[in-house]
């Protein structure tokens, strides 16, 4: 981690307990832990903006049209 930078993070007294507690059982630092839990969080928003950006062209469907039309063809 020769690129890495320094920030202060504050956790709750369980959760830092937590972390301290895994990063022990599985040989690993704290950091690494974070930097894993981030990583996964960013890779989960850009497949989230993928999805929108899929979907950017779907027709929107106006509710109250669609209860109306649900309505109309005895389905409520």
């Amino acid at each position: 981690m020769s690129d890495a930078k320094r920030a202060t993070v504050y956790f709750e007294a369980e959760i830092h307990r937590a972390l301290r507690l895994k990063a022990a059982a599985n040989d690993r630092t704290i950091s690494d832990l974070v930097n894993d839990a981030v990583r996964l969080a960013l890779v989960e928003d850009v497949e989230d903006m993928n999805a929108f950006e899929e979907r950017a062209t779907d027709r929107v469907l106006d509710f109250e049209d669609f209860v109306k039309d649900l309505r109309r063809r005895g389905q409520i």
